[in-house]
């Protein structure tokens, strides 16, 4: 079983051959009127591209054409060296994949040369004694500059948000591995429409926490998505098998968008990260006040502890404190940053 994104997805430095399938009788015409010479066999057809600008043109031409016949067609490239192969067993994707592949090189780039790091931000208790971290996904040293929207949209895009995220959560892992003793808290991050499978797309996350030998109860895994959850029972089965292999799980941004408090109560995580939106300015303002105290006393009801984040001002951490918030997290108690902060003990 292959994850989207695992394969190389470049066919040229020069030239290569392009592949379609399913045969049409209407398509092989259609790019036949062309000139093109085109090969087929009952599974495809093939022919010759000869640089990136003439693929890009290929593709946006054959997208109008699956559209015109309403046929939905998938694409794998092959340089010519890998043409001799003739291993068609690889990665087929559609046709608006490889074209935004193409289109956004260079982010795809930096997602498969894998040109980031992880960045920690502190998690801060009632008496702001660092208990933990959140792992944050940043640009590496001397890599291109992006944002981790960006990242993420153009690998959602290119179907490489699978490869993208399961690769974050083991950077994060490694990090964790060099710079924080055991019994401090990583808060990893994980998109769940990349794990379709969890038996099998977890496989590498669970391996890499054993590699490493890290106690599993350190990590809390926590749910980022910010568009809505069609299957709950999909999100629930992922939380299982976290829980299964000794480690807990997060609900971030509850109170915004699509992560509602009855979201929360029926997820029942065992931490529930209350949005930044709701904090700002929490100790002046009485509707966020009723929100936020909404969301701890749902929490008090399946035990789940209670963070609240994008804490910037004293006033917001006072506010969080006096209603039974256990933990914060902000830029009030620092910033993400490629090392913990002085004076905290880390195997170093």
């Amino acid at each position: 079983m292959n994850c989207s994104g695992c394969s190389p997805i470049y066919p040229i430095e020069g030239q290569g051959t392009l592949y379609l399938r399913p045969v049409s009788p209407a398509l092989l015409e259609a790019l036949q009127t062309k000139g093109r010479h085109i090969e087929h066999s009952e599974e495809m057809l093939w022919f010759h591209v000869s640089d990136i600008q003439g693929l890009q043109d290929e593709i946006e031409e054959i997208i109008h054409m699956e559209k015109i016949l309403s046929i939905s067609l998938t694409i794998q490239l092959k340089s010519t060296a890998d043409t001799l192969v003739h291993d068609h067993e690889g990665e087929w994707i559609s046709l608006s994949m490889q074209h935004a592949r193409i289109k956004h090189a260079d982010i795809v780039s930096t997602i498969l040369e894998r040109q980031f790091s992880s960045y920690m931000q502190p998690i801060v208790d009632a008496s702001e004694g660092i208990i933990g971290f959140e792992f944050l996904l940043r640009p590496a040293e001397h890599g291109r500059v992006f944002s981790s929207y960006e990242l993420f949209e153009v690998a959602r895009e290119t179907g490489l948000h699978s490869f993208l995220d399961r690769t974050a959560r083991i950077t994060a892992i490694e990090a964790s591995a060099r710079y924080l003793p055991r019994g401090v808290k990583r808060f990893v991050n994980f998109l769940p429409s990349s794990i379709y499978n969890p038996e099998y797309c977890l496989t590498h996350t669970f391996e890499a926490i054993k590699r490493l030998a890290l106690d599993p109860k350190d990590f809390v895994f926590e749910v980022v998505e910010t568009e809505q959850i069609q299957q709950l029972s999909t999100l629930q089965h992922i939380f299982e098998v976290y829980r299964s292999h000794g480690m807990s799980v997060a609900l971030d941004d509850v109170g915004a968008g699509y992560s509602t408090i009855e979201l929360m109560d029926r997820l029942e995580p065992d931490f529930v990260k209350i949005d930044r939106s709701l904090i700002d300015h929490c100790d002046q303002d009485r509707m966020k006040q009723q929100k936020i105290l909404n969301i701890v006393e749902v929490a008090k009801r399946f035990g789940g502890k209670v963070l609240a984040e994008g804490i910037e001002r004293v006033e917001e951490f006072d506010f969080c404190r006096s209603v039974g918030i256990e933990l914060a997290q902000g830029y009030y108690f620092g910033k993400p940053a490629a090392y913990p902060p002085d004076g905290f003990v880390t195997h170093i």
